[in-house]
């Protein structure tokens, strides 16, 4: 039986009393909060050295790091890299989205090297498959090949699949007679659309879903409802292709939770900064309070090379107005492939907004975190504030590099004239004179 099964029958398993205890949260309202869809435990049966992964309501809020290899770029060792820099960095999963090279193998050593949840987008790899292998069109994949990559990819172990599946001919209609800007920047939406309309068929993941979730099933892992229409640039975002999608995406989670899967929902994009929380609510809403797993949202689309800054802002107010899970964005995006340092910059600007959100949401231990971090600025505690610093390697080198005297404690923007020194000396006077 799945998770959500078992939870509804009062059950609580051994994976809910590790990720309670992971979250400071009762199992029973960890339970209580599975059996209504709305929070998750992400781990595929076929896991075996993974760490169960919980997202969802009244959770620390979770950050995803994408990697993978493309055409141009075939490393394995290069991949496995950023894998482990990305867990050490602090991200909680992270999502092969391979394209170029040896796919399969790539998978299955990121899935044994690592801990952290995994996710994959199996019909990436049908595609390029069919293209590279069977020397066929992209668009001549059968719906049989499009499910053989889905088993493929839970047999490997993948803990969460993301699956387009509210990309349907109706929702492409609707983005037609409203025109955008970027039409669709998902390359899994995009793949589907090209796919449905060269051979006038409905999208096989939506027509046929009790097949997927009958699929999904027996391995208890995680479906993730992709967003194929999530806006490519502020002006496409909120429009009424993104909401059909929404709705229907809302429609087939009560379908998985009626078989007994586990849902999260994918969301946008580029998002302005004043429609973020509308979304959330909206996705809240129509979706009955299924997990949130947004990519950004970026706020602005004038920033390359600083976008995970931009995906950091929008991450936060995402975040507080209660999406579950962010999707990292490296300062590569739009641009290229993102480097090993890159991963590592992407993960550290996200977690810092996912922190944020969850000093809002008064997740167990946020603010406390904080509370700790002040004392020890206060008490000019170097080695505390490195220890409780979201990158400690970082700020240790910068104070290094600075070249100040250790003997006095404070940093060199006011030295002698440090505020603390200052009011130390004088709460010190201040008690004397009492």
């Amino acid at each position: 039986m799945t998770q959500l099964e078992l939870a509804r029958q009062g059950v609580i398993t051994d994976k809910m009393k590790l990720v309670a205890e992971a979250e400071r949260m009762a199992p029973e309202l960890l339970r209580e909060r599975i059996a209504a869809g709305t929070a998750i435990i992400c781990q595929n049966l076929r896991r075996e050295n993974g760490i169960p992964l919980g997202v969802g309501k009244g959770m620390r809020t979770k950050v995803n790091a994408n990697i993978g290899t493309s055409k141009d770029d075939k490393s394995i060792d290069k991949e496995l890299e950023k894998a482990r820099v990305a867990v050490d960095a602090g991200a909680d999963a992270i999502m092969d989205l391979s394209t170029g090279g040896p796919i399969n193998e790539i998978r299955a050593a990121i899935i044994a090297q690592t801990t952290a949840c995994i996710g994959s987008v199996p019909l990436y790899q049908a595609a390029v498959d069919t293209v590279t292998r069977k020397n066929k069109a992209m668009v001549d994949m059968t719906t049989d090949e499009i499910f053989d990559g889905i088993v493929r990819h839970l047999d490997d172990g993948v803990d969460f699949i993301t699956v387009h599946c509210g990309v349907t001919r109706s929702t492409v209609e609707r983005m037609k007679n409203e025109g955008r800007l970027m039409d669709v920047v998902s390359r899994g939406g995009s793949f589907t659309i090209e796919w449905m309309a060269h051979n006038g068929m409905e999208n096989p993941l939506f027509e046929h879903f009790d097949r997927l979730i009958e699929i999904v099933r027996p391995y208890d892992a995680t479906l993730s409802l992709g967003d194929g229409f999530r806006p490519g640039c502020i002006a496409d975002a909120t429009d009424r292709a993104q909401i059909q999608e929404l709705i229907l995406l809302g429609e087939l989670t009560q379908r998985a939770w009626n078989a007994g899967v586990q849902v999260m929902i994918e969301g946008p994009g580029h998002v302005p900064l004043h429609q973020i929380k509308a979304n959330i609510q909206l996705q809240k809403r129509l979706c009955h309070g299924a997990p949130f797993y947004v990519l950004g949202p970026l706020v602005t689309d004038i920033a390359p090379g600083y976008d995970h800054i931009t995906s950091a802002i929008g991450g936060t107010i995402a975040a507080a107005a209660g999406a579950d899970f962010l999707c990292y964005v490296t300062p590569s995006e739009h641009l290229r492939l993102p480097t090993v340092e890159d991963v590592r910059e992407g993960v550290m600007a996200t977690r810092i907004a996912a922190h944020a959100a969850d000093i809002v949401k008064e997740v167990p231990g946020a603010i406390e975190k904080d509370i700790a971090m002040a004392k020890c600025r206060k008490a000019l505690d170097w080695e505390g504030q490195f220890a409780l610093a979201i990158d400690p390697e970082k700020a240790r080198r910068i104070r290094a590099e600075s070249g100040v005297d250790e003997e006095h404690g404070a940093c060199t923007m006011c030295g002698e004239f440090c505020a603390y020194k200052v009011m130390d000396s004088a709460m010190a006077k201040d008690a004397a004179n009492a």
